[in-house]
């Protein structure tokens, strides 16, 4: 069963598909509609995929995310209003982890933000917010003097994912992969197609996310499937991300959700000036949020999954964001927004599973983190 809930799509839409859709049919990819797109949700089995990318390595269709760019002099004041991370602190050839916020200093989305040069930025942001996001920033730029593009279309997305990434792709690009560092990226050739070649991924382990045009994406994935690479659906990167503490949108942030409430405080740069939400975020620091993201395993039975209540004298006081039985640590997990004043590690809390009052514990997170 999936930890995670689909953002909700227009069921009378025919489901979008990715340039990778036939060769994942092809492979025996169960297929279903995550938010609007019909995705592979696993192929051999979410087990045996989520190992193999624990202990060697997988790929996945990511093709669905969307991809923006920023571009001209004011590229730069742009996105630093627009975001709570210091975009400034970039340099070429290195990517960030950011959020885009609201006034309420909600999140728009969790992007990652990759420079080019001081002029010229490319953007990645989730599948479901693309069109949201795009208008969003769009409608932002105005008065300024920069491009927003929409260039999801030219963009076939790999995520080549596991300890074995880096061998099994070296012997196919003429990039220097030891080179590229975490969140760090090149460009290169990799089977002789041009590619972004990302040291990136959502999975708490190494590998890197390899952006080609959506022709050359079949045969790309089809290579990295003949070196030995195991293909992986929806279902095993969810708990991979889950297992690394990695926030989902819809589910752990969203548009009520501030970066300081979603423990996610160190990408929030007060230091650098006026943005959007600022003055939210600023208070939050100095008076502590109300609420706070934590992670938690249970210490009854049962698995808590998104959406379940967290309880207390029969009151609802919290809620269950994302919850699995984790394949490499043996438990259930999950992470729960709870009380400021209930979210120390170590605290109890009781979750209703299907009415039944069922206690679970604060622990540190993320729950696995990779040997280096």
């Amino acid at each position: 069963m999936l930890a995670y809930r689909p953002a909700m799509a227009d069921h009378d839409a025919p489901l979008k598909k990715t340039p990778l859709n036939a060769i994942e049919k092809e492979l025996g990819g169960k297929m279903v509609d995550f938010g609007g797109w019909e995705l592979p949700v696993q192929f051999s089995g979410i087990l045996e995929e989520h190992e193999a990318v624990r202990t060697r390595a997988g790929i996945f269709d990511v093709s669905h995310m969307g991809e923006i760019t920023v571009k001209g002099p004011g590229s730069i004041e742009f996105l630093q209003k627009m975001t709570c991370n210091d975009v400034a602190k970039l340099e070429d050839g290195r990517a960030q982890y950011n959020g885009l916020l609201y006034p309420n200093a909600g999140f728009v989305d969790d992007i990652i933000i990759y420079r080019n040069g001081p002029e010229d930025y490319f953007i990645v942001v989730n599948a479901s917010n693309t069109e949201k996001d795009y208008e969003w920033m769009a409608g932002q730029a105005k008065g300024m003097d920069v491009e927003v593009r929409n260039v999801s279309a030219d963009y076939a997305q790999l995520a080549l994912q596991g300890p074995h990434a880096e061998k099994t792709l070296q012997p196919l690009t003429n990039a220097n992969l030891p080179s590229i560092k975490y969140y760090r990226f090149a460009h290169g050739k990799v089977d002789g197609v041009p590619a972004l070649i990302s040291r990136t991924g959502y999975t708490g382990e190494d590998g890197f996310e390899l952006y080609v045009s959506p022709e050359e994406g079949p045969r790309l994935m089809r290579k990295l499937i003949e070196a030995g690479v195991t293909p992986c659906g929806l279902g095993a990167r969810d708990t991979l991300r889950l297992e690394a503490k990695m926030a989902l949108y819809g589910n752990d942030i969203d548009q009520t959700t501030t970066p300081i409430e979603a423990d996610l405080a160190w990408i929030v740069k007060l230091e650098k000036g006026p943005f959007t939400g600022r003055e939210v975020l600023e208070r939050e620091k100095n008076e502590g949020p109300r609420r706070k993201l934590v992670g938690f395993e249970m210490v009854d039975r049962g698995i808590a999954r998104h959406g379940y209540p967290v309880v207390e004298g029969g009151k609802e006081i919290g809620v269950v964001t994302s919850g699995t039985h984790s394949p490499t640590l043996k438990k259930a997990i999950g992470l729960a927004y709870l009380p400021l004043d209930k979210s120390a590690q170590g605290s109890e809390f009781t979750v209703l599973i299907r009415g039944k009052e069922t206690r679970a514990r604060v622990v540190p997170t993320p729950f696995y983190k990779r040997a280096k």
